[in-house]
């Protein structure tokens, strides 16, 4: 293929706009184009590195005898409506109406489709169990997109539904497509953990997220040397707190003037910060119209975990609540909250850390003071304690190994749903004793777009993209040094059709560019091997460039295509090199 008929934009400069190293690259390489504030298009050179991730998704679900369907991305509002998602998604769902007034949603995940077809398809426990995925755009209207391809309002997704009729079922389809997942990562090339995870808006109680460690993610992974991992929203340490055993001291409210944060309340206190409480003050809301004013109460810096709150609350969403709501419940603004005198209407969580504090500071819920001595049940109550925090870096695990943190970019998740989208939706089967019986569910969901920015995040250098061949746009850039001579052209179209007629891709920069364009243009699209035909092209002599090590050897021509099966052969990843 000649590189002058494909459209390759490379740029010299970085976007102005972009953070992330693979948001760079890629944009820089040519690979994607914004059209709008996270929405993108993907150009010939990303379209084929999407085309061959999705190629090895569908040989590992054919392995697990998972089979691909289609489903549209317009839903109808209906289905939304009956399982309690279409209000609980909150901002992040499209919705919208047809000329006649019917209510859609634009899909950001399936199970309410895949659920009312399977409801009305499947009527008998003997055509259990089943997997169903598809690979198709989803849509999220995120509210600060970033990070180039990676949080945007329009993706690309393998999402598989599983679903039996017993428990054995849904254990065998999860632990498959747990299988088939590593073996897709592993083929692709990447570093990734298998971590402890929360199911969020999508449900259900067991779930693992599959992230690949990054200089730039959107989550922390929570990691020891012995194998734990977990999501920062997800992870727990082991409590280490030891009762402090000071005599209670005179409550006392103290003038603390600008002292807003807890290091500021510690400076003007003249006490350590982590004898400070923070009082963190929500809104849960527990129904339609039904909100419940809570504070979460936390050691000194720690910082509060609401994936954990909403959890113990068992509520809809969490929202922290606005100055309007912190004057009507507790008169004063946040910065001075505290749980002295706090009335029956707000219920008050403690982490447990808090238990073990004796002669507490806190605000005093009027600006510009706080209290100090404060101790639990003779100044305030507490009404659930609970683990409500992030874990810090250094904590015990739970596996006895001290915690470390890194960034991640979550590449898949899997979910144990169970069965509450079926009861929502009346998807039941008849069981082996004639009995109508909930389908069990499971779902899984792969980011493929989102594999790209990965991928580019652990592989990129200052130069540009390097593409492991598993999924590289090609596995050869052929480059004459000078595309006026003849020589170097009809060498490069037989190099072109020998590499071709061994089974190996081949891209030919044709274009009439100065060689140093070309070589630079080469580093930033990232394909593995670089074959330049220079002045030694007389004397049948070119040389080859290992992209990933920078590593040059010159090769006789009539052995390159050997040469060139060689140096792909000890790129590729070991569970690749198995098919």
């Amino acid at each position: 293929m000649k590189q002058s008929k494909i459209l390759i934009p490379t740029k010299r400069e970085a976007p102005s706009d972009a953070e992330a190293l693979s948001h760079i690259m890629m944009e820089r390489a040519g690979y994607i184009y914004q059209l709008s504030a996270g929405v993108w298009s993907y150009l010939p050179m990303a379209y084929r590195v999407i085309r061959k991730v999705e190629q090895i998704i569908r040989e590992e679900m054919d392995k697990v005898n998972a089979y691909e369907m289609q489903i549209p991305s317009m839903l109808p509002a209906e289905l939304w409506q009956q399982t309690g998602r279409y209000e609980a998604y909150g901002d992040n769902l499209y919705k919208f109406s047809d000329r006649n007034d019917r209510g859609f949603v634009l899909g950001p995940t399936d199970e309410e489709p895949i659920t009312a077809i399977l409801r009305d398809s499947i009527k008998s426990y003997k055509k259990l169990p089943l997997v169903v995925y598809q690979i198709t755009d989803k849509f999220r209207d995120e509210g600060r997109p970033r990070y180039g391809i990676l949080r945007g309002k329009e993706f690309s997704m393998y999402d598989g539904y599983s679903f039996s009729a017993d428990q054995e079922g849904l254990d065998e389809a999860y632990n498959d497509q747990a299988k088939a997942y590593r073996n897709i990562f592993d083929r692709i090339g990447l570093d990734y953990k298998v971590i402890l995870a929360d199911s969020g808006t999508i449900g259900g109680d067991n779930s693992q997220e599959f992230s690949a460690p990054a200089e730039v993610g959107e989550d922390i992974i929570a990691y020891t040397d012995g194998g734990y991992a977990a999501n920062i929203e997800k992870a727990t340490s082991k409590f280490t707190g030891v009762q402090q055993t000071a005599a209670p001291a005179e409550l006392t409210k103290k003038a603390t003037k600008g002292a807003h944060t807890v290091d500021e309340a510690a400076e003007s206190l003249g006490i350590a910060a982590d004898q400070i409480l923070k009082a963190m003050f929500f809104m849960a809301k527990m129904g339609e119209d039904d909100y419940q004013p809570v504070m979460v109460l936390m050691r000194g810096n720690d910082k509060v975990n609401e994936t954990k709150v909403t959890n113990a609350l068992d509520c809809e969403e969490l929202e922290l609540a606005t100055e309007e709501d912190a004057q009507k419940y507790l008169g004063a603004h946040p910065g001075s909250l505290g749980p002295v005198g706090v009335g029956k209407e707000v219920k008050i969580l403690a982490d447990n850390y808090v238990k073990v504090l004796v002669n507490m500071a806190c605000g005093a819920n009027d600006d510009g003071f706080h209290y100090i001595n404060a101790n639990i049940d003779r100044d305030f109550r507490v009404d659930e304690f609970g683990d409500f925090r992030n874990v810090r870096e250094g904590d015990i695990a739970p596996d006895g190994n001290p915690i470390k943190f890194t960034n991640g970019i979550e590449i898949g998740h899997i979910f144990k749903l169970g069965t509450g989208y079926s009861e929502k939706l009346g998807a039941q089967v008849l069981d082996k004793n004639g009995r109508q019986v909930d389908m069990i569910m499971g779902c899984y969901g792969i980011g493929v777009t989102r594999l790209l920015s990965a991928v580019a995040e652990q592989n990129a250098d200052e130069n540009g993209l390097v593409w492991p061949d598993s999924i590289a746009p090609f596995d050869v850039h052929v480059i004459p040094v000078n595309a006026k001579k003849d020589d170097q052209m009809a060498m490069a179209d037989e190099l072109e059709g020998k590499l071709t007629a061994a089974g190996y891709e081949v891209l030919v920069d044709d274009r009439k560019e100065r060689a140093g364009v070309k070589f630079a243009d080469s580093d930033l699209i990232g394909i593995p091997l670089r074959v330049t035909i220079g002045k030694k092209a007389a004397d049948g002599i070119v040389e080859v460039k290992i992209r990933k090590t920078g590593e040059t050897i010159e090769v006789k021509q009539e052995e390159l295509v050997n040469t060139v099966g060689i140096l792909l052969k000890q790129l590729k990843s070991p569970a690749d090199e198995q098919e």
